[in-house]
């Protein structure tokens, strides 16, 4: 067990603080370590931290408690040296000529967590909107504790400052310490139980449930009918004498340790269960560690025979393994002396994946039950496992780089100016963190500020920025935003909501056409008096708008309005011109010569859709008939290769009447108004629309119209005109 040196109250003589300092470096190092100890307090002089203790009593602690921890020369530098940026404006560069790197980085970490020191539970609450929604944001501040840093040790620094603090609250009694032991309780302790620190996470846990809740400590402390070091004391005994008795059956190399429960947690069971202390059955508690299953069932029998089994309070979780694959034996037997006593029997395996694995313990303990952060979990069992490697890791070059490998780098944590904690993929830019916190304000998003610096839309944040959108009272999204080259977003939610924006646009510019096209036609029939909605219900429409929708894309039968508007019923398949699938074809082939047959079934190509006068020819399908073909068509070609048997002398004959579907592709440069000004060519020429397709891309604009044409004069006289628009740059028959 690692043993955490007392506050700095217990070390009155700074020559002894000073030795335990230096415990375990080598003389080298011990000589940095005094010669910080000098240059700290003449930079701290009589300064006071926010919570009124002073600068250097606060450092002094916190290298005290990485010495307890057994943490590196570097670390114990930086402790003592954490503060020496606020008050130097080049500390950095001071502590790395006359210290190190190593140090100099740490204490660089330290000031890019000091970001975190306005965001308190009381602003987190007051920027979430539910319950859940905070408890979600806490998680993510747990998270964004570990991704600001780059180096391990920097967290552990951290959570020594917050250990000490509490320290001096409890021989200092200030206002402010209950919402440092909230704070601590919700995002403090529970780092440390994920790294494994159990010697800091029990003293956190412990004293800010003494400040939190006083009365229930103090009852709870007294219903421990023995002291602190009693109950360790018991913890040895049991120990041995287990140890002993598995040696006894062959046993030899069983790891058998253990340690009394502490009072939070002791109160934290008897509230999740609701029972009575006497119920508590692990206020202390073993673990038995052996190397197969058969060593488990044996030592049960042994822990067995040695106590007396509590009835209903056996768990054989190897045969049953909970739902995160956890397994132990767990059993709470009754001593000689009347008291409980947990056991936990589990092999090595077991307990390497319920200490490291993916489903790590933690998320037990914590009562966590979101899924889907594996890879997290992954990373988290990582390291853990660097700070078994401590004692073994000599070049603190090692720890950067075994961090790196862990290193939370899928994802960023930024802040909203209210301490909202906004998670996102990493490379993210404003625009994305705009759309990631509303809709509206992505829409909006005109500029953005980090840390209160104007920078450009299509900046890569960094974990733990404040980020500030500057925004318009009014407008949308730029279509800039969609070129990827350009970096603006990122992320899919806005990307779609981009998207979503400019197809909305469309339609409401669908609308407005449709409702002119309305009002127009309305006028020229002198019946600009009439109730729309009425007609629109007339017509088979369920609201005025989808009426002028339904106009502004050509969809809407001139003579079925024409009839509704005059109050004469009108057939509901002629109401609205039908897609190109519903479409009934032209009765042509009475125009269609098929030479030397009589009254043969024809149909009009799809690929090519032929007009006259185009050059025909026909193709005899398998029970469709005669397939009529432009002679140019490349389908056509390939058939006749294939089967020129089939091939049909084919003619337009006489003055064929009737309509002719034929697709147009029109490439321009893309502006606002470009499909309403090409459309208008279609209206002028009476061309009925029957199919638009269109897309956009890096200011270019690629359209596919079908229209219906009676004759090739009048699609040469189209073509013309379209290519005459503004920012056309081709129009071709397809």
């Amino acid at each position: 067990m690692v043993s955490v040196v007392h506050s700095v109250a217990a070390q009155s003589d700074i020559e002894h603080s000073l030795q335990t300092l230096c415990e375990g470096l080598t003389e080298s190092e011990s000589v940095l370590i005094r010669e910080a100890e000098v240059f700290a307090r003449e930079v701290y002089g009589e300064h006071q931290l926010g919570s009124g203790e002073g600068v250097w009593s606060h450092a002094l602690g916190m290298a005290l408690i990485l010495v307890g921890l057994k943490l590196d020369a570097a670390s114990r530098l930086a402790a003592l040296l954490f503060a020496v940026p606020t008050y130097d404006e080049h500390g950095i560069e001071h502590i790395e000529a006359r210290f190190g790197h190593a140090a100099a980085h740490l204490v660089g970490g330290i000031s890019r967590l000091n970001r975190l020191r306005p965001i308190t539970r009381d602003s987190v609450a007051d920027a979430a909107e539910s319950p859940q929604e905070m408890k979600a944001q806490i998680e993510v501040l747990r998270k964004m504790l570990l991704a600001m840093v780059e180096d391990i040790r920097v967290v552990l620094l951290r959570l020594a400052s917050r250990t000490q603090t509490l320290r001096y609250y409890a021989s200092s009694p200030d206002d402010l310490r209950a919402e440092v032991a909230r704070e601590t309780l919700e995002i403090y302790s529970p780092l440390a139980n994920r790294l494994g620190i159990w010697e800091l996470k029990w003293e956190l846990e412990d004293l800010s449930f003494r400040f939190l809740h006083p009365d229930i400590y103090k009852k709870v402390a007294k219903q421990l009918d023995e002291k602190r070091t009693e109950r360790e004391q018991f913890i040895a005994d049991a120990t041995e004498r287990l140890r002993t008795e598995l040696a006894g059956v062959g046993i030899m190399d069983a790891e058998v340790y253990g340690r009394p429960k502490h009072i939070y947690s002791i109160w934290n069971k008897m509230r999740k269960k609701d029972v009575d202390f006497s119920e508590v059955y692990d206020v202390r508690a073993l673990r038995v560690i052996v190397h197969d299953i058969k060593e488990c069932y044996t030592a049960l029998g042994i822990v067995h025979n040695i106590w007396t089994p509590i009835a209903k309070e056996f768990d054989d979780y190897i045969s049953n393994p909970k739902g995160n694959h956890y397994r132990s034996l767990h059993t709470a037997v009754r001593c000689p002396d009347g008291r409980s006593l947990e056991v936990q029997i589990r092999t090595w395996d077991m307990h390497k994946h319920a200490e490291l694995g993916v489903a790590a313990h933690w998320r037990y303990k914590e009562g966590s039950k979101r899924g889907g952060e594996d890879n997290y979990d992954e990373k988290i069992a990582w390291l853990r496992q660097l700070l078994t490697w401590k004692d073994e890791v000599a070049d603190s070059s090692d720890w950067v780089a075994h961090y790196k490998q862990a290193a939370l780098d899928e994802t960023i944590y930024v802040m909203t100016p209210q301490g909202r904690v906004v998670d996102l993929p990493r490379g993210a830019t404003p625009v994305d963190f705009a759309y990631r916190v509303h809709t509206d304000l992505g829409h909006r998003c005109r500029g953005g500020k980090i840390d209160g610096a104007l920078v450009p839309l299509n900046t890569a944040l960094e974990t733990g920025q404040r980020v500030e959108i500057v925004v318009a009272k009014e407008g949308g999204p730029s279509r800039d935003w969609l070129n990827p080259t350009l970096g603006y977003l990122i992320t899919h939610r806005a990307r779609s909501k981009v998207r979503a924006w400019f197809s909305n646009l469309a339609l409401e510019e669908t609308l407005a056409e449709g409702r002119a096209v309305v009002i127009k036609e309305l006028q020229r029939l002198g019946q600009g008096g009439v109730n729309i909605e009425d007609l629109a219900a007339k017509l088979g429409f369920a609201k005025a708008d989808d009426l002028f929708i339904a106009a502004g894309r050509n969809e809407l039968s001139m003579r079925a309005f024409q009839v509704a508007v005059r109050g004469s019923d009108m057939p509901a398949e002629e109401r609205v011109m039908p897609g190109p699938r519903r479409r009934k074809v032209p009765e042509i082939d009475r125009g269609i010569l098929i030479v030397g047959v009589d009254k043969l079934l024809t149909q009009l190509a799809r690929c090519c859709k032929p007009a006259p006068p185009d050059e025909i020819s026909g193709f005899v399908t398998r029970g469709k008939g005669v397939s009529i073909h432009r002679v140019d068509c490349s389908n056509f070609a390939n058939l006749a290769a294939l089967h020129p048997e089939r091939i049909i002398e084919t003619d337009w004959g006489g003055h064929p009447e009737g309509a002719f579907p034929v697709d147009i592709v029109v490439d321009a440069h893309d502006r606002q108004g470009l499909l309403r000004d090409v459309s208008d060519v279609f209206t002028r020429e009476k061309l009925n629309v029957i199919a638009v397709n269109t897309q956009s891309k890096q200011a270019k604009a690629h359209m596919s119209f079908t229209v219906e044409v009676t004759n090739l004069q009048q699609l040469k006289r189209t073509l013309s005109q379209v290519h005459e628009v503004e920012g056309v740059v081709g129009v071709r028959r397809a």
